[in-house]
């Protein structure tokens, strides 16, 4: 079953997370993800939710999208997102 993972993001120091959004792509595929969502224009039509900046990145299951967040790989760029920005980031399966 597909997984999801959502964030969402308020870019606080952007030269850093630039740096961040350049490394991030090649551990999220070696990790067989694939961005649906990465920023772009948005508009909120009901509730109290007012995202920033959203991600959504697609994985074949969980265990593939915990095993990416978790990587070696992806901790130096995890290290710079928290440095460069406040987030939000739930994992979601799908169908």
């Amino acid at each position: 079953m597909a997984a999801y993972v959502i964030v969402d993001v308020e870019v606080t120091d952007p030269v850093k997370f630039a740096e961040y959004g350049g490394q991030v792509p090649r551990t999220v595929e070696q990790y067989g993800g694939k961005y649906l969502v990465r920023g772009g224009s948005l508009e909120q039509f009901e509730g109290v939710w007012e995202p920033n900046r959203l991600v959504v990145i697609e994985f074949e299951n969980m265990d593939n999208a915990k095993n990416w967040y978790s990587s070696r790989e992806y901790e130096g760029p995890i290290k710079l997102r928290h440095k460069s920005a406040e987030t939000n980031v739930v994992f979601v399966e799908g169908i």
